[in-house]
């Protein structure tokens, strides 16, 4: 009888801003807030503590918001070193148990324990690595334990700060189904909006419904979702040093300023896409298609992707199929906030084309070979040596890199 898996979910509590206070203990017991350009007030809060978020702050919202709900919030600018740091320490005391442990972003980790019962229980390693956390890091963390990585992943949500919940094979149905299907991992907005549509509110009600008719209604993820209701998931802990292989190439920017227009659109497009194409020939992989990522400035976003005639690792290619993916997919009701730009359906570079007589050979060969210059500028004088025309000058550009922020992956 093959032996029941135990899986741990650690979610480390409100990362960013709990390493802001464990360096900086003046900090503690205020509504602190992590936030991308800290000195303009179209910066948004990227991380918050558990007093900021019991005043109403919320991940992505922008800092005036933030500071109406907040008067005397502390908004401090972000550290990715000291995160990183962090990070890596959490996992090394992950380790001390198991070497089945698979990262989802910096703060959290799935930890296949089954293996490791010489140092007890799931529950009792759960306990020792909030413990170990709290005591040697000055960090907490929530853990879920149960027998899949979906419901640990689900019970280390349920309860924060410094907490543990139990999900069984006995207990899921009484303690999952009757929680909102958002709740669910990849269970997104637009996702259950679409269930709610058709009165499928609980995760409960998602683990009844028909198979066929999910499928119809969401494509094979309604499947995956209707498996995860129904406690079916059977995916592995990868281990600690597993590498995934590459699947797509992207860049993403949150503008702390509305974009207005499609010029403005197409601008950052170009400036996000030049770092796609140069770690497309880092990988020596070429692109298929394109994704682009479109969000607002309450940060709701859509999605779109396209095939591309020819593989390209050319950034002015993939620019111009995310500019056409956007202009006949965008309706222009809100204006523009964020935007990703995303390389997929990758191909070695050398993967042979099928060409056609409409094809402009000696066009092609011209623009790689000015790409190849334009990176070895770049490589001897660095970024800066060499770009666009439209990406150059105050009175042209809607941007320059001071008025941007990355968007990392946002924390809660």
């Amino acid at each position: 009888m093959e032996r029941e898996r135990i899986i741990l979910h650690s979610d480390m509590n409100c990362f960013y801003a709990s390493v802001e206070t464990m360096l900086h203990p003046e900090l503690r017991d205020k509504p602190v807030a992590v936030c991308g350009s800290t000195e303009s007030r179209h910066g948004i809060i990227l991380a918050k503590s558990e007093k900021a978020k019991q005043a109403g702050v919320k991940t992505g919202m922008v800092n005036w918001e933030a500071r109406q709900l907040c008067p005397d919030i502390i908004m401090v600018a972000p550290h990715y070193d000291q995160y990183l740091k962090c990070s890596k320490a959490a996992h090394e005391i992950y380790y001390r148990y198991t070497d089945k442990v698979e990262p989802f972003g910096m703060d959290e980790c799935w930890l296949d324990v089954t293996a490791s019962g010489h140092y007890g229980s799931g529950v009792k390693i759960a306990e020792e690595i909030r413990s170990a956390c709290r005591n040697e890091l000055g960090l907490t963390v929530s853990v879920g334990v149960s027998f899949n990585k979906i419901f640990a992943k689900l019970g280390s949500d349920m309860k924060k700060p410094d907490a543990m919940t139990v999900i069984t094979k006995d207990n899921f149905r009484e303690k999952v189904w009757p929680l909102p299907a958002s709740e669910l991992i990849y269970a997104g907005r637009s996702t259950c909006k679409r269930l709610d549509a058709y009165g499928i509110k609980t995760i409960g009600q998602l683990a009844g419904a028909s198979p066929d008719f999910l499928k119809w209604l969401l494509g094979i993820n309604g499947l995956k979702l209707h498996t995860y209701a129904n406690g079916l998931d059977a995916s592995n802990v990868c281990h600690k040093d597993f590498e995934s292989p590459i699947k797509s190439i992207g860049h993403g920017i949150t503008c702390t300023a509305d974009l207005n227009n499609n010029d403005e659109v197409f601008r950052v497009m170009l400036e996000l896409s030049q770092d796609v194409g140069h770690r497309l020939r880092v990988h020596d992989l070429a692109a298929r298609g394109v994704q682009i990522s479109i969000r607002n400035h309450d940060l709701t976003g859509r999605q779109f992707q396209g095939k591309l005639q020819l593989k390209t690792q050319l950034p002015s290619e993939i620019a111009a199929e995310g500019f056409r993916l956007f202009k006949k997919n965008y309706r222009w009701d809100n204006k523009v906030r964020a935007i990703c730009i995303r390389a997929i359906n990758l191909v070695p570079a050398n993967e042979a084309d099928q060409l056609t007589v409409f094809t402009d050979i000696d066009s092609l060969i011209k623009n790689e070979r000015l790409q190849d210059t334009v990176e070895e500028i770049r490589r001897r004088f660095g970024k800066a040596a060499v770009n666009y025309a439209a990406l150059i000058g105050d009175l042209k550009m809607p941007f320059d890199n001071r008025h941007l922020v990355r968007m990392p992956k946002p924390i809660a």
